[in-house]
């Protein structure tokens, strides 16, 4: 009987360690391309900005989360205030890197910057002199920026195009620190397929059973068109195959979901943190919040499931 007591007593234990799916939405104010991270015994969420430079929740569940002071307090010279997009964060030998997409003062194209903290919550500071992706001779912007770290401990970067259709989705080789580029850029995704609006950004990848799954959006983003898409790919640096649909669409009161990121809860298990419209609200004209939305991943044969849980 003790023994079984003791077997009873550690299934508890990990059952009670294992967060269960909350609700959506776990935070309905406005908070558009969440990235979610498991670090120091807590989980945190950064997104595009809206008042602050990135917004910064904290949680300890993933259902209730609480606001924490600005992420990126202070811009680098070269950003101009107002279009901080998309901000992710890579942790590299006890520091940690928030990669983010924000305005070029000189040219006015979306380009990609980092900056480096002692602590998950930062403050962040980005003491570059310019950008770590950008292209203003090509006219062409460089957005949502996304770290992902292969088996062996390389990390890439992945982005996609901004702003002129159609776009397509790129990945490149991070130094150890993460905080440089090394090699020539590789593009994994274009926009080829009619659901998409000639529109592919926000990507993110995920190795999970030796399969690389690569997670991206399609369509406008202030429609209930907005859909999250999935591919295959042979590695960081592809070749990728797309599934014919998207994973996730528009759905009862969730419109327009996009600007996901996959990340791993405390046990290692794999989510997907996004956001949605709430319908009928769906733009901001309509006076509608991109709200954070986590959901568990499954996958079958290889094949990538959303589990949403049932209202």
């Amino acid at each position: 009987m003790e023994v079984l007591a003791l077997i009873a007593a550690a299934l508890f234990v990990v059952l009670a360690s294992q967060p269960s799916a909350p609700p959506n939405p776990v935070h309905a104010g406005d908070f558009p391309d969440p990235f979610v991270l498991a670090a120091r015994g807590a989980y945190y969420a950064y997104g595009t900005n809206a008042g602050d430079n990135v917004q910064l929740l904290e949680s300890d569940d993933l259902a209730s989360w609480r606001r924490l002071p600005d992420a990126l307090p202070v811009l680098p010279a070269w950003a101009a205030r107002g279009r901080t997009w998309a901000p992710s964060v890579l942790e590299r030998d006890g520091r940690w890197v928030l990669f983010y997409t924000a305005s070029h003062a000189a040219s006015g194209v979306q380009c990609i910057g980092r900056a480096l903290a002692l602590e998950p919550k930062g403050p962040f500071v980005d003491a570059a002199p310019e950008p770590l992706v950008c292209r203003p001779q090509e006219k062409a912007g460089a957005i949502d920026a996304s770290p992902f770290v292969d088996g062996d401990g390389a990390a890439y970067l992945l982005w996609s195009d901004c702003c002129t259709a159609p776009l397509s989705i790129w990945s490149q080789r991070l130094s150890a620190d993460g905080l440089s580029l090394l090699g020539a850029p590789t593009r994994l995704l274009d926009a080829d397929q009619a659901w998409e609006g000639q529109v592919v950004e926000a990507p993110s990848m995920l190795l999970e059973a030796g399969r690389y799954h690569l997670l991206y959006s399609g369509n406008r983003w202030q429609s209930g068109r907005y859909a999250i898409g999935t591919a295959l790919c042979d590695g960081p640096q592809g070749p990728c195959r797309k599934a014919p649909a998207p994973v996730l669409q528009s759905e009862g009161a969730m419109a327009g979901p996009g600007g996901q990121e996959f990340f791993r809860d405390r046990r290692g298990d794999p989510w997907i943190a996004y956001h949605a419209w709430t319908a009928p609200n769906v733009s901001y004209a309509a006076k509608g919040a991109r709200s954070l939305r986590v959901d568990r991943i499954a996958l079958t044969d290889g094949v990538l499931r959303v589990v949403r849980p049932q209202p």
